[in-house]
């Protein structure tokens, strides 16, 4: 006869229907909305698995201008945001790839790239038209399987980012690189940066700081929140930068 015990704890645990994370780890309820000028696109790979630390859909909850898409591929950037875009070179995309700004004795912490994976000139001109910005959602493979099926966004302009500080994941998820950030920390640098409010970027760090206390939190008590061990090699978001 079965114990009525093993049979609850062996229940899935129940999920926010908007963040989509296990209710113990929802923060919905302090989510601050933020008012933006450039649209938001967040490409998240279908494989993306991590529920408990990933941060695309609590990043999109901030903002009425945000769109969230699952899936590998699209045919534009129009079929990608689901409304026509006229100038896909008014929106960036945030691929870091192989580049890196301290290689590239880049300044600044949103980093324009030529079509060759050089410093674009006149960083001003080309950040001051952006319209949108692409976030790929993933770990590296993930974002490079995003960047390299989607040849529409040659036709955007690429970004890096030059973060001033390491992401706050700390030791909940190593990062290789010092520019490997959350989704959310990648968003919070670059809305912050080309609309010029800093504010973006203390609420969206917030809300993250949020998050990671509540995981640090229940993660003893819970462990099967915790991330399945990432794949050798693996980063987050654009990592990622996710995020998240």
């Amino acid at each position: 006869m079965s114990n009525p015990a093993d049979t609850a704890a062996a229940d899935p645990i129940p999920e926010c229907p908007h963040c989509q994370k296990p209710m113990p780890l929802c923060i919905c309820d302090s989510v601050t909305p933020i008012e933006n000028r450039l649209s938001l696109l967040i490409l998240q790979h279908p494989q993306e698995q991590d529920r408990a630390l990933g941060t695309a859909r609590l990043l999109a909850r901030h903002f009425a201008d945000a769109t969230v898409r699952v899936g590998l591929s699209w045919p534009s950037l129009s079929k990608a945001l689901g409304r026509p875009v006229e100038n896909a070179s008014h929106w960036a995309v945030l691929y870091l790839g192989s580049a890196r700004a301290a290689d590239l004795e880049a300044k600044g912490e949103i980093v324009a790239l030529n079509r060759k994976g050089e410093v674009a000139e006149n960083q001003r001109a080309i950040l001051g038209k952006l319209e949108g910005v692409v976030l790929l959602d993933g770990t590296w493979s993930q974002a490079k399987a995003l960047w390299w099926r989607n040849p529409w966004m040659l036709k955007c302009q690429r970004v890096i980012l030059n973060p001033a500080h390491p992401s706050r994941y700390g030791r909940l998820r190593k990062e290789p690189r010092s520019d490997g950030l959350s989704t959310i920390e990648a968003a919070a640098t670059i809305l912050a940066g080309l609309e010029r409010r800093p504010d973006i970027a203390d609420t969206l760090h917030a809300s993250f700081d949020r998050l990671l206390t509540r995981y640090r939190e229940v993660q003893a008590e819970m462990p099967e929140l915790a991330p399945k061990p990432a794949p050798k090699g693996r980063r987050r978001d654009f990592r990622r930068r996710k995020r998240a």
